[in-house]
Parts: C-alpha cells; sequence; structure tokens
C-alpha cells in the first residue's frame, strides 16, 4: 500500500459520498449470497487477464468492484474505495476495460492495473474488447464497456460494481435529452442505484475528483476523446455548459443534476402506479396480449403511456417511441373502426372493449411461456 495522503476537502468528499454507496455486510456479519473473494478464483476468460489467486489469498468479504479507466473520476472513486471498502468490511477490486480504441490503449489500461494494484486493490481484471459500430462510436463503446463488466461481474459476483460518473456528467446527459427531446425518461439522467450498478460520484464535481486525484499523488490519463469536438457530449461540457454559466451565473450544472433527481423520482412514482394498474388492465392471450380500454381511458396519459410501454416491453422486449405508443392509445381515445397498427415484433388492434397486441414474429409466444406476475 502507498503511504496515506493527507486528508484534503477533495479526498474527504469523494470518500464520503463512496462511503455512503457500500452495501452492508462487511465484518458484522455473514456476507450474503455473493460470492466472497478467495483463493478459488477461476481461471481467466478470454480477453481478460486477472491477478493470480495468491494476490487474494485468505479474503473472505464480500467484493466491491470499481470500473477504472484510469480517469480522474474512476482514479478518485478506486482510491476512495481503496481506502472506504476496509473499514466496512468489504474487499475492494477493479475491472479495466480496453476498448482499443486509439493507439498506445493497451499501454493505458496497463498502467490503470498498476494503479490499481498500488491502491491495494484485489482482485484486478483487465478486459481487452472489440468495439463495433451498431449505435455510433459513443454508444458502441458504451455498449462493450458494459457487456465487459457484466461478463466480470458473472465471474466475480461482486456486491456492487461502482462507476465514476460525476455531477458534471448527469447535467451533460439533461442537456442532451433536452436537445434531443427525449422526455422524462431522458431527463432523469443516470441512477445513483440500477441492479448492481452504483454511482457514487453524482453530487460531486469533476473538479473535485482532479483535485483528490492531486491531493493524493495519482497521476490520471487524460483521455483525448474527451476534449474531441466531433462529439456531442464533449461540445456540450466544453461549449453549452460554460456558456450557460456565463450568461446565467454559476450553480446551472447543479440545478440540472437537481433536475433529473425530481424527474427520477415523479417517475420512479409513476412507473411504480404503471406497474400496479397493469396487473388489473393486462390479461395474457394465446400469442400475445391484450388490455381493457375502458380502463386505459380511466387513467391520465402519462399513466395510460408508461402502461402501454411496460406491457409491450414485458411481453415482446420492445421499447417503444413516444409516437408509436400514442399511436398505440389512440385505439384508446380516438378509436372510430381504424385497423390493426404493425409495430415492431407485434400488432396492436381494437377488438370491442380490449386492446390485442399479437406477436408478428416467427416461433414465438407458442403458449407456453414463464409465468407472468400479473
Amino acid at each position: 500500500m502507498p503511504d496515506r495522503p493527507r486528508l484534503t476537502p477533495a479526498i474527504a468528499d469523494v470518500r464520503r459520498a463512496v462511503r455512503a454507496m457500500l452495501p452492508e455486510g462487511g465484518s458484522q456479519s455473514d456476507p450474503p449470497a455473493h460470492r466472497r473473494v478467495s483463493t478459488a478464483e477461476s481461471e481467466p476468460r478470454q480477453g481478460a487477464e486477472s491477478d493470480p489467486p495468491a494476490a487474494v489469498h485468505g479474503d473472505e468479504r464480500p467484493l466491491v468492484l470499481v470500473a477504472l479507466s484510469g480517469g480522474p473520476d474512476s482514479l478518485a472513486l478506486a482510491a476512495a474505495a481503496a481506502f472506504e471498502a476496509p473499514r466496512a468490511g468489504l474487499a475492494a477490486g477493479a475491472v479495466i476495460v480496453d476498448h482499443g480504441l486509439q493507439q498506445g490503449s493497451d499501454a493505458v489500461a496497463d498502467r490503470a492495473a498498476a494503479q490499481a494494484r498500488a491502491l491495494g486493490l484485489a482482485p484486478v481484471q483487465l478486459v481487452r474488447v472489440e468495439v463495433g459500430r451498431e449505435g455510433g462510436p459513443e454508444g458502441a463503446a458504451r455498449a462493450a464497456r458494459y457487456e465487459a463488466l457484466e461478463a466480470a461481474a458473472a465471474e466475480l459476483d461482486p456486491a456492487v460494481v461502482l462507476l465514476g460518473h460525476t455531477l458534471d456528467d448527469q447535467a451533460e446527459t439533461v442537456l442532451l435529452g433536452l436537445a434531443r427531446g427525449s422526455g422524462p425518461g431522458s431527463l432523469k439522467g443516470m441512477a445513483p442505484v440500477s441492479g448492481r450498478y452504483r454511482r457514487p460520484l453524482l453530487g460531486i464535481r469533476r473538479a473535485t475528483t482532479r483535485q483528490a486525484c492531486l491531493d493524493a499523488g495519482l497521476e490520471p490519463w487524460d483521455d483525448p476523446h474527451n476534449a474531441d469536438p466531433a462529439y456531442a457530449r464533449v461540445r456540450v461540457r466544453e461549449r453549452l455548459l460554460p456558456a450557460l454559466e456565463a450568461e446565467l451565473g454559476p450553480g446551472v450544472a447543479e440545478s440540472l443534476a437537481r433536475t433529473a433527481e425530481l424527474l427520477r423520482e415523479d417517475g420512479d412514482a409513476l412507473d411504480r402506479f404503471a406497474e400496479e394498474v397493469a396487473e388489473d388492465v393486462v390479461e395474457l392471450e394465446e400469442a400475445g396480449l391484450s388490455l381493457s380500454a375502458d380502463a386505459l381511458a380511466a387513467n391520465p396519459p402519462a399513466l395510460r403511456q408508461r402502461i402501454v410501454r411496460l406491457a409491450v416491453q414485458s411481453e415482446f422486449h420492445v421499447a417503444l417511441s413516444r409516437a408509436q405508443t400514442l399511436e398505440v392509445c389512440r385505439l384508446v381515445t380516438d378509436w372510430s373502426g381504424q385497423g390493426p397498427l404493425d409495430l415492431p415484433g407485434f400488432t396492436a388492434e381494437r377488438r370491442g372493449r380490449r386492446i390485442h397486441l399479437i406477436s408478428t414474429r416467427a416461433g414465438e409466444l407458442t403458449g407456453v411461456r414463464p409465468p407472468h406476475d400479473h
């Protein structure tokens, strides 16, 4: 372990944020059913480089994994996790994903792995991936990264995986959602907790993570893509947010992040209501499902649309656009005998007082399906 850095405001802020997001269940009680770190680590899967079992010999604590790129945000997160996790009775490890998109990316990934080990993190897994083209450069890289994180989590079975998104990232996400007209689902930004993923730094500014690295004597890597104006997020970061702060005064990023939090609370509440109402509205059928037009009509538009999207997502694994959702809802509110709608993977048709959603995928929904809660 390196010499402990002096406690500065930036280091304290990052540690406090991480501490609040760590799971319970360390040394005070038996850990939950997830796997502990032990000497019985399996051989690394193809494309992954892991520490040998001896690196974690005798450690039976629940595991916290940090997604580490070597940048200031994830490096400050890793340092804080290395400090806080043992004090909570947890082990802390790291996963580094090499996207291979830039010359020398392998050296950057190796350096991040070395920094993780120097901080005392174990196990440290380095995964090299191939990035496709679907979804554009940013989307494809994100998809490859999360696929690698999921594979690492499946192998190591951590209690949680910590991600280094900051308040600035949240503000940028909200602005991009506004510009694209993405609706509340996008404007509520990134969730602090999503399954096993946790984002402790959503209340921390990017400048604070960089200062925490400086105070701790850590040298972060600066991704050149983060300064490339070809990316919309970079233009928001480098041009739009500074312009808004110059014209409206400081605190714009914090206001955008606070807006995301408020919208997330409202959205989560509406989603729960939609799930409860769907139990009374939806009936399974041989090749799909149907919904009561009267029950849908009795609910306000926001709830009605959520019920339709929820039913379609659950049954057909299709995420409807707003335009598609509104077309289905017109079968409830503006029906005048119009015929069925052709939608991705299914048709929507009103017959009498019910809206029937029927699969159009060959071989799908043969009548033998997993049980539904509703």
